[in-house]
């Protein structure tokens, strides 16, 4: 009787299931943007200020964003398995299925959390060392990674916390542990960056020792907020058993999330091998476009994070045809932010580069690779939503392949084969082409796999 009287307060309280869409898509879409955009802009202030070090300091952070961006990838990973296991299952109105996916969760945010510790304390330097030979580089990089992969529990467990939040159709929450993580970061740079108020300067190492504080700090917040909140979801810890089925649950969909995530290590770690060949500018130009990208592409994951639990929501319920309607929604709004992308890219380059650099060779070649390298942008709208869809229905395997194909195989090939025909110019044409070359894919693995699981259509 009480767990009747728990669905139907659920259902009063969840309009994920009722509400039309693009009023509800935008609500649960809007925190998680505004998040990312506040991420982006941290990430590219830090960068800002690093580069005022020089073209070494710049060199050495953006070599070390492979390892940070693993980090990123194992958290993601599992907060988007958690996301999807706990929606589905209050979709489906098995809320103790759904506590015990937030409690599974959080478990393994402790074992990844050492995992890196380890990571961080023997890889870093070897990391390093694999793309460059002068000492000040390897040494700021090292120094870097060291700090930003050992102490990066605050980043694992915040965004644990953060999905199960999402999950339950709280966007707000998250949005203010990624704004008061992002503040302190940016705060503290200067300061820790170039010294003051007693502070000695701290270059490269104060960088990371400011993302670092910015993520203890999220995390604790995230920690008072999962405990003060009255959620659906509740984490009993007397009453929990560990179960093997529910970890396989969980990284069904978290390990291919965590390898979509990654790829951009993969793929940055690999080109930086490519253009170490052309110049150490080429490498700082890839760093720069890197962080700016995620400008236009966070806030599109943060659409996709609005999206997914919705879908997971109403797949849980069997409402194919609510599904269809979120998709195409999603598919709107995510096109039109890529297309101001690509936009800007073409008409800003130059202006955009100014900011990082006064070196004339280093403006103009980023300039041209921003703009190349910027068209792709509007080409990714389908890919990206679909990928959403996949990990939203459970099926990480098919999400894992359209990222694959397109940010890892088609851009690999591409790179390499158009270097040899065009060198520097044939590295910055392969983004388009290979987003193309994936929106295609996309269009063939949606038709093919997407609703494979019988479902009740609904009028809703």
């Amino acid at each position: 009787m009480k767990e009747k009287q728990t669905l139907k307060n659920l259902e009063k309280e969840n309009p994920m299931g009722t509400r039309r869409v693009y009023p509800l898509l935008i609500t649960m879409s809007l925190p998680p943007v505004i998040s990312m955009l506040i991420q982006s802009m941290y990430n590219v202030v830090d960068s800002i200020f690093v580069a005022r070090l020089g073209e070494n300091a710049l060199t050495a952070v953006s070599l070390a964003f492979p390892l940070q961006n693993l980090v990123l990838a194992l958290a993601v990973g599992l907060g988007v398995g958690m996301n999807s296991s706990i929606a589905r299952n209050l979709g489906a109105g098995n809320t103790k299925q759904a506590n015990s996916s937030a409690a599974h969760g959080i478990l393994l945010a402790g074992f990844h959390s050492l995992f890196f510790v380890l990571l961080g304390l023997f890889f870093s330097g070897p990391f390093i060392r694999m793309f460059t030979s002068d000492s000040q580089v390897i040494a700021w990089g090292t120094d870097y990674c060291r700090i930003v992969i050992c102490l990066s529990f605050g980043s694992i467990f915040h965004i644990a916390i953060e999905k199960i939040f999402q999950a339950v159709g709280d966007m707000v929450a998250p949005m203010i542990l990624q704004a008061i993580g992002a503040i302190i970061n940016i705060a503290l740079d200067p300061l820790l960056i170039f010294g003051g108020f007693g502070i000695p300067p701290m270059g490269v190492l104060g960088a990371a020792i400011a993302t670092i504080l910015g993520q203890i700090s999220a995390c604790l917040l995230a920690v008072l907020f999962l405990i003060k909140k009255d959620l659906p979801v509740k984490m009993d810890w007397k009453y929990f058993t560990f179960s093997p089925a529910k970890v396989k649950e969980l990284y069904m969909v978290a390990i291919p999330s965590a390898i979509v995530t990654a790829m951009p290590s993969a793929l940055v770690g690999l080109l930086n091998g490519l253009l170490i060949g052309f110049s150490q500018t080429a490498v700082a130009v890839f760093g720069v476009y890197f962080k700016l990208q995620s400008f236009v592409n966070m806030p599109a994951n943060g659409l996709i994070q609005g999206m997914r639990p919705l879908i997971s929501y109403n797949y849980g319920a069997g409402n194919k045809e609510r599904i269809r309607q979120i998709m195409r929604a999603s598919l709107t709004i995510t096109g039109g932010i890529m297309a101001a992308g690509t936009l800007i890219f073409l008409l800003f380059g130059r202006e955009i580069m100014e900011i990082f650099s006064q070196d004339e060779i280093m403006i103009k070649m980023g300039a041209e690779a921003l703009g190349i390298m910027g068209t792709g942008f509007v080409f990714s709208a389908f890919p990206v939503v679909l990928s959403g869809t996949f990990e939203a229905f459970g099926k990480g395997i098919y999400s894992l392949l359209i990222t694959f194909l397109r940010q890892l195989a088609f851009m690999l090939v591409f790179a390499f084969l158009l270097a040899e025909a065009f060198g520097l110019l044939g590295v910055w044409l392969a983004f388009p082409a290979a987003e193309c070359c994936g929106a295609a894919a996309g269009i063939v693995i949606g038709k093919w796999k997407l609703f494979s699981r019988p479902g009740k259509d609904s009028k809703k």
